[in-house]
């Protein structure tokens, strides 16, 4: 198995170029642009990479690290990587940078993107922060307890920059219901009601026979497809914290007790007599938009490379990806819902599920005690219960993933590493492990069947970390 997220999405050329290839400071004068490492070349390194094409002056891919070879290659060519700096693992990268520290006293970039699989960010993010790299996480920011508390610890004795992957904060919808949020027009925030709709062939691809689909190799879906919902949820209600959290969920449908009969012994799509028929067929998922021309994602993700028909259906006849979804090797929850109880005495809930048409379009309701928001990532509506105003808001979405919000990110992340100040990134990890662990905490209600006493739950995780 690969180190790196196996989803690919080729960065697009830039139709925007600055020819002096510079910035300008508050003071007016010009700046170069921040300079950057890339781990992990996949679809989220490729989304935040963009960045560099669409705005030359800001940034600047200067070095990468990559085992697969075709995807290595095309992502070092679309960002004129020089060949010296194009590493097939983040520990030769790491070893170049280190002996470039030595030899002239400066690192390999300014800062670097740790977009490798979730179980290794641990060990990339320590190794970078103690050269001083300043830091652009993928989430989740660590898949157990022990990396979570020790990465926060890192981090701040570092005193870099750090970025985590909570991309819906950044989106320029999430922005502007912060916004209403924080101005107090509606009054007090009470009560958020909060779904994520993974979608049916999604959670099929990434949580069934992906990357995600077992806990032992990744993490519990929650975390691995939902921490950034939580962190939504937190950050809306802040200054308040978690202090209570329930949660119930399971492993409903995919498995082989709920395949159909007709299906009979097939274990794979192409060898099924009811494949047609079947919502999660991979052929229907992966081949049929491949044969008519689409070969983004899903699809991108399957092969090293640019994706075509005899790749893709090569990868369906010998790949996990063309399994039966009865027959594969996975057992993270499809369905969840956790209740979260806050310092200030508001409730938010919270609905995770697969079975959806939508496909990652939340849908979220804010409830004041003067108004409302009703939204979709989208648009959204605020209710003014004083006035009977109401009033539709349709924030311009710029383009890039989750709404704008991968975009959204890594533009904060360079003005915050540009300015030397965390604030920018309106976030510190000291926020970020405390949604974390509500999220575990979440995890633990849900498979203990208690309520979870959040300060309580991270005072026993800090006691027993620290013997």
């Amino acid at each position: 198995m690969s180190w790196i997220h196996t989803k690919t999405l080729w960065p697009r050329s830039s139709s925007r170029t600055n020819p002096k290839n510079t910035s300008m400071s508050s003071t007016g004068i010009p700046t170069a642009p921040i300079t950057l490492a890339v781990i992990g070349c996949g679809q989220r390194g490729s989304s935040y990479a963009v960045y560099a094409l669409d705005q030359p002056h800001q940034c600047k891919v200067v070095a990468i690290a990559e085992p697969r070879v075709n995807t290595r290659t095309l992502f070092a060519k679309a960002h004129a990587v020089d060949d010296t700096l194009v590493f097939n693992t983040w520990q030769d990268l790491l070893k170049a940078s280190a002996e470039t520290l030595e030899a002239v006293g400066k690192r390999l970039a300014d800062a670097v993107i740790v977009a490798v699989h979730d179980h290794m960010h641990k060990e990339v993010v320590l190794a970078f922060a103690q050269q001083g790299y300043h830091i652009l996480c993928e989430k989740p920011m660590a898949t157990n307890l022990r990396d979570l508390v020790e990465m926060e610890k890192a981090i701040n004795e570092a005193k870099i920059i750090f970025g985590m992957g909570h991309v819906l904060r950044y989106s320029p919808y999430t922005k502007a219901v912060t916004e209403v949020v924080r101005c107090g027009q509606l009054g007090e925030l009470v009560n958020a009601v909060h779904v994520e709709p993974v979608g049916y062939f999604h959670f099929a691809h990434s949580y069934v026979r992906g990357n995600w689909a077992k806990e032992a190799e990744s993490s519990f879906s929650l975390m691995t497809k939902s921490c950034h919902d939580i962190d939504l949820l937190c950050h809306w209600l802040s200054p308040a914290t978690p202090t209570r959290v329930s949660s119930f969920g399971s492993l409903h449908h995919f498995k082989k007790d709920r395949k159909p009969k007709a299906a009979g012994s097939a274990t794979r799509c192409f060898e099924c007599p009811i494949e047609n028929e079947c919502p999660y067929s991979a052929k229907k998922i992966y081949l049929d938009p491949v044969s008519h021309g689409d070969t983004s994602w899903p699809a991108c993700t399957l092969v090293d490379g640019i994706p075509d028909i005899e790749n893709i259906t090569g990868a369906l006849h010998n790949g996990p990806y063309g399994k039966c979804v009865y027959e594969s090797d996975n057992d993270v929850c499809d369905h969840q819902v956790v209740n979260i109880e806050f310092s200030s005495g508001a409730t938010a809930a919270f609905t995770m599920v697969a079975y959806t048409s939508l496909i990652c379009q939340r849908q979220t309701r804010l409830h004041f005690t003067h108004g409302e928001i009703v939204g979709d990532m989208s648009k959204f509506t605020v209710t003014d219960f004083r006035t009977g105003k109401r009033t539709a808001h349709y924030p311009a979405n710029e383009g890039g993933g989750h709404g704008g919000g991968d975009l959204g990110l890594i533009r904060a992340f360079i003005d915050a590493v540009r300015a030397g100040d965390q604030s920018v990134l309106g976030v510190n990890v000291g926020e970020i492990l405390t949604s974390h662990l509500t999220v575990f905490a979440a995890e633990e209600s849900r498979k203990e069947g208690n309520v979870v006493d959040c300060a309580q739950y991270e005072k026993a995780v800090r006691l027993e970390l620290s013997q």
